[in-house]
Order: structure tokens, then C-alpha cells, then sequence
């Protein structure tokens, strides 16, 4: 606690509530408030594995709202006597971070110019920027010191945001995913599961961004509902005495087909499994097999199964060992050579007429082609349908086949997806029924974790590969470094026994040039920030951590991940509990988001209304439901700030110098009011064990409003010394100056701004932060059968305003006469409500279990 002893009635300029977060975010940082105590022993340390934010653009509305609740805790934590281990992470590599750069500087990268290190990029993004066309070429590594320029300018601005949001991270741990040390774990990572055989390479379809140029995980999909249409091709058995009707929405995708698949039960194609088709235009004879995936209810029943078009191809092919026919090339454009399969020359004819046309264009070639010989059976059928898109991507992705990097995580291993289903089940789950979208995650898992992105600015694959005779790398036998060397770059660092001289020549090496998903260096923020084989001492104190904040979206990313890599790792969970935060909503109940085209950024909420009137909208928000935007909540938020204010001033102008303690509290109300505070202490501190931030807050408003407009009024007064009782008149004063400490001290965690300046005003301007302080530990009690003093005396008073209320007269209008019957508790309390509402005439005073109110005016 402050020292009591020592209080102030009033701060030097009290600031305005509009003021306080430049004044005490300054202050906080000068004094190292919020500093991690590493000479605190592990079990009083409580670690928070925050979120790192990917600074690109504007911050949006909802990370000031989820990264509130995570402060909360925080807060709490320390109030409860732990050292807080709580840092900031920047999540800066990566496609958003490239994209950014490329708009805001007009450049794209092109790895085969040289480094120009007199390049400056222009001030402002020029025109047409947006436009691949139109930029401006420049080497890898300018490429990259353009996006460690942006992204350190755009980090700078969200740590000045942060800090008037009033986030209580200790700064001198903040980390980047893309500095030495978060490359070096990443990295680190990567060599063990490479040696435990858990990374791997492999020539596969993959998921393709046309647009990035980029293979896509399954972790980033997202379906959006877009037009399209059902054609119906004829396709005929090898005899031409059949045909066979097939109904796709990809007709582009024709010279493609490998197979046609029926359901095994389907009795309508029975006869023709086992045999052959030709394929329209083409003639190309392919099998017609039976497999489970094939819907006898979609289309006609048959499918043709084509490389690739779509995921379900993919089990096809591997599941019914198909060929590949490939016709998509990389820059989403059909390959100009058509597949070996097409081998007459009408065959090469027909494919000549899509070769290099787009997927779109494509479609619309065929389709005029197939009705222009009579393949095509009437007229397409228009349909809505689900279509995959990465989710930061505008163009369908597409599937191509290519040589990737994996990491196992029980999409193809039974066993290491049992364990991971077993790691979710010890993992504290906050709300409990967010677990369910972490299993039905694992257990959908459909292949393993591709790892490996053809962009620049990120965390490179660390490996190089040896050169045959006629210099073509050999993909099986990867070169990696010493871990001592790490972190490395295989495009400037030679492997181990080999020099310059050798790279990209017969018998030398070659560098592998992909980069690591982000999300391979994010799902290490544990060990990253705790300093993993870096700094022994403080692993061994934060981790595993305890508390995982974040929004329900990533469970299947960034949560997944992270067990998965602690499991492997660590032999671990890595952290205890999870803390699920939900969307914000826009009127029409949609998620607010950038990606969504509906950006709203908490700059201007933080000037309208103040920084503790945002963090209550966003404490009051239960755990793991998403959330309505609306201001009018920060409006109450900004209310009860300022009614903290206005209520610590009240109270300091009235205890005076020396107020006592709770030894001087004597009077039944305020024994009962202390009760009251100390039970509602309990039950906040409660629901903020369990990290339910609105349940403790509304426990701990309710009480406050309740102290405000009854007991100030109620025993304001007597605290003047107007009843002539100095006994009692110095219980109300102590009682006072006790609950103000402890309703400050409750309330510090989401209102951290106003608590802190009421605080230094009751305690003076060099006593110790509130944040600090302990959490309230009283010890009152109200006397037998008086626990209902403080209710029965605020009903008391509520009748008398409402009595005055409805007659249209002053609050401090004269009542003359006053009947109360009820509990024996009401003696002890009328004598501070007949002086709160103004009572000049006789009070008569029966007993009764109920109570009843008679007011004359």
C-alpha cells in the first residue's frame, strides 16, 4: 500500500481526464512501472505470450480491443504480487509487409538486378503504384531495406498508440519476427525438425496465389461464395456407343483430365467402371474408377478429375494414383506446351487456341469451342458457389505443382495428431468451448504444413543444396549450417566447406531462395521472447507460459502452430491458458476488418472519448464473443472515469489530513459498505483468476455506482461533522478513505488513466503508482444482522428521491414527515438518511421483516 500517511488534496495542475495518458504514460515509462523482476523466482512469475502485431497501415479498432483484455490481466496479475513478464512482438516479415512496401514505394522485387546501394525510394508513393506494370524494379536485398524502413516507422507509431492505449508491456523486451534473434530460433527450429526428419521437400500440388506468386497453406484459406456454372460435356466410351455426361463448372480444365470417378454405389455408372472415356475436343482416353468423394447428388454423378483443379483432385490423384497433366502455369496462365497425353493434332489444335489465356478467358474459349462441336449439351447452368482464396488474396487460388518445404503436423500421421488432440485437452480454455474449434482443426487436417513461400522478406530456409556434374541441385541431400552461425542467409553465406567461387556451378552449391511462412517464425513467440537457448536463466523462469491471448480466427494458425512447435520442441505445452477473444461486429453484424474493406482505427476513438473510455468497451466485452462496435459504451466508459475523479475528489475534500484506518470504522452502515467491498474484491479477483475481465468488472461498476450515488450521500453529512457525533462522524471519515482506496485499486486494471491520477491526488505526488498496489485484501465485516444495512439504507433513500421525484420537487426539498417499517437494522441507518434527505419532521419507526416507505412532503 501507499503511505496514508502522507495524503494530498489536490495534485499540482490536476490534469484534465483528456490529458492523463500523455502525462502517466510518461511517467510509467521513467519510472520502470512495468518492469519484468528477473530476479523474481518462477513461481511468482506470470508470463504473457502477446500477440506480435503485424505494423502495416493503420491499427485497427479490434487490436485495441483484444490487446485491452490482455492488459487486464496484466494489470491484475501484478496487483496480486507477480512479476509480469509481458512483451511486445512486431510480426513485421511477410506478404503483408512486401505488399505494403511495394504500393507505398511504386517498387517490386526483381532477385536478378544487382544491389544499388544509392537507390532512394521516392517520398511518395507515385502514380499508379498499385500497379505491378508500373513499378519500379529493384534488387532483393533494396527490396528487403524498404520493408525494414516501413516497418520500423510503422512500429514506432503503433508503440506511441499502444502506450496511450495504456498497454502495460514492459518495452525493453519487445522483439521483431524478423531480428537476429527471432531468424536464429526460427531457424534453430527448422535444422531440428530437419534432423528428427519432421521438415521435409517434396514435388507436390500445391495451393497458388497467381496473383503473389506464392504457394498458400491450408491454414490460409478462406471460402468465398462466388458466381458460376454448371456445363454439361459429353463424353464418349472408346467405341463411340455410349455416351457419358459430365457436369463441371472448370471446362478449362478439360485438356487436364486424368479420370473420371463414380460413387461405388452409384448403380448408374456401373457398367462403364472399369473402362475408359474420351474426352471432349481432346480424344484423350482416360478410366472411369469408383471412389467415396464422388457425389452421385451433385451434377450427373460423374466427376472428371483433372490436374488439379480443386483440393478433392488432389485425393484423387494420390489416393487412385493417377498421372499428372499439368496446364497451369505459376503466373495462373495455361502452359504454352500442352500436355504430353494430347498427341493428335486436332488434339494440339485445340489446346494451341487456350495456351496463355487466363483461367477466365480460357473458359470462354473452350465453352465456344465444345458448342461449336456439339460437345456441349445445352447451355450453362448458373450457379453461386464456394471458391478458395488465400486470405489476404483477391484472385481464386489456383494448383500447381512444385517443389515445397513441410513441417509433419498429424495431417498424414495418426499418431502425432492423437497427441496434438491430447495437448489441447490440458490446455485451460477460456471460454471452455473454444476447444472445439482447435480439435475440429486437427481432425481436419488434410496434408502437412507447408512452410515455404516464394516472397523475399522474411526468415530464409537455411539451407543450401550440392550441384550435380551438369549443375542441377540435388533436393535430397540439403547442406545445413552450424547452429553457431545462425542466423543465416544461403543467397550471401556459404555453406560449411565450400567457398564463393563454387556457388551455382557444376559441382558447387546453390542457395535455396524461399523464405519461411510467417506464421513458422510466429508460432515461436514463446521461445523467442523467453529467450530460447539465448538466455537460459530467463527460459527457464517464463517458460512454458501462462497465458495465450488472442482472437478465435487463429486457433487454427497461430495457436495450432505454437503447440505443435512446443510440443515438438519442448516436450510441452507452451503455455497453460488460452484466452479467446472475439470480432468486432459493424452494425450489420459482419467482422470489421482491413482485409474486409470496412478499416476503423481507434485514433480518433481515443481523442473523442479517452483511452480508459475505449479499454471499458473493450473489458466489458465477454470472452470469446465478438463484440458490436458502439460508441455508446465508450461513452459510459468515459462517464465512470470521470465519475472516478469527481468521486476521489469528493472524498479527499472530505477525510481530510488523517481519516484512520479500518480500526476507526465503527458505525453499522459503514461496516456494511466495507463488507460489501470486500466480498465484491473477492468475487472480481475471482472471475479474473479465470480471465473473465467482464464478469469482474461489472461486479466491481455495480459497487462503485452503489458508493457513489447512495453511501457518498448517505453519510456525507455525518463525515462533515454535521450530526454533531465526532465518533461517528470519524467512522464515516475512515470508511471513506478505505473504500476509496479499494474501489481505486479495483477498478486500476481497465481504468488504469483515471485510477492513477485519483490515486496521486489522495496520496500525493510522489507516493508509489497504483498499479503497483495489492489487490484488496480486506478484512471487515458488517456486525450481525446488519449485512443488509447498506441495502436497506439505500432503499431507504431511493424512496425518499422517488417521493420527491414524483412530486416534481427539489432534491433538497424538506420532507416532514417519515414512516419506515422493517428489519431492526433500519435504526442504525435512518439517522444518515433522514439527514441525506433532508428530513426537518417526525419519523416513525416500526419494525417488520418487509420493508415499507412512507414519505410526506
Amino acid at each position: 500500500m501507499a503511505n496514508t500517511t502522507r495524503p494530498q488534496t489536490q495534485a499540482p495542475g490536476r490534469p484534465s481526464l483528456d490529458s492523463l495518458a500523455a502525462v502517466w504514460s510518461r511517467r510509467w515509462d521513467a519510472e520502470q512501472v512495468y518492469a519484468f523482476d528477473r530476479s523474481a523466482p518462477r513461481s511468482d512469475v506470470y508470463a504473457i505470450d502477446t500477440p506480435p502485431l503485424t505494423a502495416s497501415g493503420a491499427m485497427h479498432i479490434g487490436h485495441a480491443f483484444s490487446y485491452t483484455h490482455a492488459d487486464v490481466i496484466a494489470r491484475y496479475r501484478r496487483m496480486r504480487g507477480n512479476a509480469v513478464f509481458y512483451p511486445m512482438g512486431w510480426d513485421d516479415n511477410g506478404l503483408p509487409t512486401e505488399r505494403r512496401v511495394q504500393i507505398r514505394y511504386g517498387v517490386r522485387c526483381d532477385p536478378s538486378l544487382p544491389y544499388d546501394p544509392d537507390f532512394t525510394p521516392p517520398a511518395e508513393a507515385p502514380a499508379g503504384s498499385n500497379d505491378p506494370a508500373r513499378q519500379l524494379p529493384v534488387s532483393r536485398r533494396n527490396f528487403i531495406e524498404l520493408c525494414r524502413r516501413a516497418t520500423e516507422e510503422d512500429e514506432e507509431a503503433f508503440e506511441e498508440l499502444w502506450r496511450r492505449l495504456g498497454l502495460s508491456v514492459d518495452w525493453s523486451l519487445a522483439y521483431r519476427t524478423i531480428d537476429d534473434n527471432s531468424r536464429a530460433a526460427s531457424q534453430r527450429a527448422f535444422l531440428r525438425a530437419l534432423a528428427r526428419g519432421e521438415a521435409y521437400t517434396a514435388d507436390a500440388p500445391t495451393l497458388w496465389d497467381v496473383t503473389f506468386r506464392t504457394a498458400v497453406a491450408q491454414a490460409e484459406l478462406e471460402d468465398r461464395e462466388r458466381p458460376g456454372a454448371f456445363h454439361d460435356l459429353r463424353f464418349t466410351t472408346p467405341d463411340g456407343a455410349t455416351d457419358a455426361v459430365i457436369a463441371t463448372t472448370r471446362p478449362e480444365l478439360l485438356p487436364a483430365c486424368v479420370a473420371v470417378v463414380a460413387h461405388p454405389s452409384d448403380e448408374r455408372y456401373a457398367a462403364l467402371i472399369g473402362g475408359t472415356l474420351r474426352t471432349p475436343l481432346f480424344g484423350v482416353e482416360v478410366p472411369v474408377l469408383a471412389h467415396r468423394l464422388a457425389d452421385p447428388e451433385k451434377g450427373t454423378g460423374l466427376a472428371m478429375v483433372c490436374t488439379f483443379g480443386d483440393t478433392t483432385d488432389i485425393v484423387w490423384w494420390r489416393e487412385l494414383d493417377l498421372p499428372t497433366r499439368s496446364v497451369l502455369g505459376f503466373d495462373g496462365r495455361l502452359l504454352a506446351e500442352p500436355p504430353a497425353a494430347l498427341e493428335s493434332d486436332a488434339a494440339r489444335e485445340a489446346y494451341a487456341r487456350l495456351a496463355g489465356a487466363t483461367p477466365h478467358t480460357a473458359r470462354e474459349r473452350i465453352v465456344a469451342m465444345l458448342r461449336e462441336s456439339g460437345e456441349l449439351l445445352g447451355e450453362p447452368r448458373r450457379i453461386s458457389h464456394p471458391v478458395k482464396f488465400y486470405e489476404n488474396g483477391s484472385k481464386p487460388l489456383e494448383i500447381v505443382t512444385t517443389r515445397q518445404w513441410y513441417l509433419r503436423n498429424g495431417g498424414r500421421d495418426p499418431e502425432l495428431r492423437e497427441r496434438l488432440l491430447a495437448r489441447g485437452r490440458e490446455l485451460a480454455w477460456h471460454p471452455p468451448h473454444m476447444r472445439t474449434r482447435y480439435e475440429n482443426w486437427v481432425e481436419g487436417l488434410a496434408g502437412d504444413w507447408l512452410i515455404s513461400r516464394q516472397r523475399y522478406f522474411g526468415v530464409p530456409l537455411p539451407v543450401w543444396y550440392p550441384l550435380d556434374a551438369e549443375g542441377e541441385p540435388v533436393h535430397e541431400k540439403a547442406i545445413a549450417p552450424d547452429e553457431a552461425a545462425l542466423p543465416i542467409d544461403p543467397a550471401t553465406d556459404t555453406p560449411p566447406g565450400y567457398t564463393e567461387a563454387q556457388r551455382d556451378v557444376p559441382g558447387g552449391f546453390t542457395a535455396e531462395t524461399d523464405i519461411m511462412d510467417t506464421w513458422a517464425t510466429s508460432s515461436l513467440t514463446p521461445q523467442i521472447a523467453g529467450g530460447w537457448e539465448r538466455d537460459p536463466e530467463l527460459f527457464a523462469k517464463v517458460f512454458p507460459m501462462h497465458l495465450r491471448p488472442q482472437a478465435h480466427e487463429i486457433i487454427r494458425t497461430w495457436l495450432f502452430s505454437t503447440v505443435l512447435r512446443a510440443d515438438r520442441e519442448n516436450g510441452s505445452l507452451p503455455f497453460s491458458d488460452a484466452m479467446i477473444s472475439g470480432w468486432i461486429l459493424d452494425p450489420d453484424r459482419k467482422k470489421m476488418s482491413k482485409s474486409k474493406g470496412k478499416p476503423l482505427t481507434p485514433v480518433d476513438l481515443l481523442e473523442e472519448f479517452g483511452s480508459d473510455a475505449v479499454r471499458y468497451w473493450a473489458a466489458a466485452a465477454r470472452p470469446g464473443t465478438d463484440t458490436a462496435f458502439d460508441t455508446g459504451q465508450m461513452r459510459v466508459g468515459r462517464r465512470l472515469a470521470t465519475k472516478v475523479l469527481n468521486a476521489a475528489r469528493f472524498v479527499i475534500g472530505v477525510v481530510g489530513e488523517e481519516p484512520g484506518g479500518r480500526e476507526a470504522v465503527t458505525e453499522v452502515l459503514d461496516r456494511a459498505m466495507l463488507a460489501e467491498l470486500d466480498a465484491v474484491a473477492a468475487e472480481a479477483a475471482r472471475a479474473l483468476d479465470g480471465l473473465d475481465h467482464a464478469r469482474a468488472l461489472e461486479a466491481v461498476e455495480r459497487v462503485f455506482w452503489t458508493f457513489c450515488d447512495d453511501y457518498l450521500e448517505l453519510v456525507k453529512a455525518r463525515a462533515y461533522g454535521d450530526t454533531g457525533a465526532p465518533a461517528a462522524s470519524a467512522s464515516a471519515r475512515a470508511a471513506l478513505s478505505v473504500a476509496l482506496s479499494a474501489l481505486l485499486r479495483m477498478l486500476a486494471p481497465v481504468l488504469p488513466f483515471a485510477t492513477e491520477q485519483a490515486w496521486h491526488e489522495r496520496y500525493g505526488e510522489d507516493a508509489p503508482s497504483i498499479h503497483g498496489e495489492a489487490w484488496p485484501q480486506g478484512a471487515a465485516a458488517a456486525p450481525d444482522g446488519a449485512a443488509d444495512a447498506l441495502r436497506v439504507a439505500s432503499e431507504l433513500i431511493a424512496a425518499v428521491r422517488r417521493a420527491k421525484s414524483e412530486a416534481k420537487a427539489s432534491m433538497r426539498a424538506e420532507v416532514v414527515g417519515l414512516a419506515v417499517r422493517g428489519p431492526a437494522v433500519v435504526r442504525d441507518v435512518l439517522p444518515d438518511v433522514v439527514a441525506a434527505g433532508h428530513v426537518t419532521g417526525p419519523v416513525e419507526i416500526g419494525e417488520d421483516e418487509a420493508l415499507e416507505v412512507a414519505v410526506r412532503l
